[in-house]
């Protein structure tokens, strides 16, 4: 609502999980060097605990992009599952087919077990590794931490077949800490508390979203009141995020630039609901607390028309329209008093044109089935045409696009962020519901919005939109990438142009931990995939692109 009015590519406090805007302090660095020393440690059990919003999630999503390429992981996000719905949910996440014994009958623990403890060997003896990990886990009831307990028994002479790790907030000590699952607790190989930001974390973390939005010029709070946001939030990532967006938008709205004590408090107020917002006693209301109200509504109006949109309900249009007129008024609300010093007040976005999806109006994904490649080698081939390349028919797309020095990435839990990120043409797989059998395609996604989407169906471009596109991805992504291998100096020459301020005479690893931090990736001092196609567009290697829409 208010980016665009100070000059931000986006609003730099949103919730959302944008790779983007990772910020990794030193407790999360910590917490992510234990997630991994555990990994290593032959099985057993690997717990990470933490407040709400303090940054698990974010710890979990660097965990699982460092994971080595010979591991399978199954993650389970919803713990509210008895003992044999999770070994389903277990199986269906390592691919392990299941089933009763005798047909008709109904499905046992050792018909999941059984299946599982094959597929362990086997990737045993593949060189292969399994991790499970549980999100949430403080949800899990003591049965089914027992089951999980007697999962770490699969083992060979040599190692456990299955490291575990369990994710969730300061209950999950409590619970294990129980007398019924000391052997559980003994078989925790490596723990973590994740604390809250200290308040020079806070300062470097609401610089650091700012930066990465694109905001120039003072910052919007000063030192004395960033001591307050920290004191309101007690230091946690998703309670600066919401303090600061709507103290920003309190700026906004006031027709200012720095957000100030009284700003502050308000947004608090709102956010928090901490007892009654602050009132001036001898002078009629400010815009600001004039405006109070009609922020209210405007954010009222944006979540409906945020709403109608995901559901494609007609109104969206109506209810975004008057979304956009309760911004307009808002910051056209005259103050109450004339000044003569009146602050610069930013022009208001103007309307947002509709995002040109019904370009293609006859398109349909479901009814494009046809069309749409059913391998991922036949998309991957597709794909390969945006570098110039192209792949042998037959055999391995990815190894046949080796040899002309172009590398596969996979991503198992992406998002559109992600997409946006990578900022390169990727290969989607679709689970198109058919006569409500699921039925998997593949699209390549040419260019990305805001809300919408340009596929390649049968050689043309078809847009479509991003909530559409949603309901038939599961969120694994495909795309290519050039393997600089063992040419040192050129990586060398690629950091020198991306970070020009960056002294050269650093150890390599330094000056690829700097820049792995200016962008948000996890600072391991090591290029891997993402490091290089970041270095890549920042150096300026030309590479396909994702063109806006």
């Amino acid at each position: 609502m208010y980016a665009s009015a100070f000059g931000l590519e986006q609003a730099p406090f949103s919730i959302a999980p944008d790779p983007r805007y990772l910020f990794m302090s030193e407790r999360h660095r910590e917490a992510l060097a234990h997630l991994l020393f555990g990994l290593g440690a032959g099985g057993g059990f690997v717990l990470l605990t933490g407040e709400i919003g303090t940054g698990k999630t974010t710890v979990c999503r660097c965990f699982l992009e460092q994971m080595p390429e010979n591991c399978d992981v199954a993650y389970v996000f919803n713990p509210k599952q008895s003992a044999l719905e999770l070994l389903r949910t277990i199986n269906d996440e390592f691919g392990v087919r299941h089933a009763p014994a005798a047909v008709g009958a109904v499905e046992t623990v050792k018909d999941c077990i059984d299946p599982l403890n094959v597929f362990l060997l086997e990737s045993h003896a593949a060189g292969r590794h399994a991790v499970l990990v549980v999100d949430e886990a403080q949800n899990l009831s003591v049965d089914v931490l027992e089951q999980l307990r007697l999962l770490t028994n699969l083992e060979t002479t040599e190692r456990k077949l299955l490291q575990i790790v369990l994710i969730g907030q300061p209950e999950l000590r409590t619970l294990l800490a129980r007398p019924e699952l000391e052997q559980l607790a003994q078989r925790v190989v490596a723990r973590f508390h994740l604390d809250a930001l200290s308040l020079p974390e806070v300062e470097a973390y609401v610089a650091h979203r700012l930066a990465v939005a694109g905001w120039s010029g003072p910052p919007p709070f000063d030192r004395r009141l960033l001591r307050r946001v920290h004191r309101l939030t007690g230091g946690v990532p998703r309670r600066i995020n919401l303090l600061c967006d709507r103290a920003l938008l309190g700026a906004y709205a006031a027709g200012a630039r720095q957000v100030d004590r009284r700003m502050l408090a308000r947004a608090a107020h709102e956010v928090f609901d901490r007892g009654p917002a602050p009132r001036r006693a001898h002078a009629p209301r400010p815009r600001a607390a004039v405006s109070a109200a009609a922020v209210s509504m405007a954010v009222a109006l944006a979540a409906a028309a945020a709403f109608a949109v995901w559901t494609n309900r007609p109104a969206a249009d109506g209810v975004a329209a008057g979304a956009a007129s309760a911004v307009e008024a808002v910051a056209a609300t005259p103050p109450a008093t004339p000044s003569t010093n009146p602050p610069s007040t930013p022009s208001p976005p103007p309307p947002q044109a509709e995002p040109e999806i019904a370009r293609f109006p006859d398109f349909d994904i479901a009814e494009a089935l046809p069309v749409l490649p059913a391998t991922e080698d036949a998309a991957l081939r597709e794909l390969a045409t945006a570098w110039g390349v192209t792949a042998p028919p037959g055999g391995a797309a990815c190894t046949a696009l080796g040899r002309e020095g172009l590398q596969c990435f996979r991503s198992a839990r992406a998002g559109l962020d992600m997409l946006r990120q990578l900022d390169r043409p990727a290969v989607l797989p679709l689970d198109i519901a058919v006569d409500q059998a699921p039925r998997r395609v593949y699209v390549v996604v040419r260019g990305l919005d805001v809300d919408s989407a340009t596929l390649e169906v049968d050689g043309m471009p078809r847009r479509i939109a991003t909530a559409e596109l949603a309901r038939w991805w599961r969120g694994d992504l495909l795309t290519l990438w050039r393997n600089p291998g063992t040419d040192l100096a050129g990586l060398d020459a690629r950091l020198a142009r991306a970070m020009p301020d960056v002294p050269e005479k650093l150890p390599r690893a330094e000056r690829i931990t700097r820049f792995q931090l200016a962008q948000g990736l996890p600072p391991v001092g090591v290029a891997g995939p993402l490091t290089v196609m970041r270095l890549n567009r920042a150096s300026g290697i030309d590479e396909p692109r994702l063109p806006r829409n």
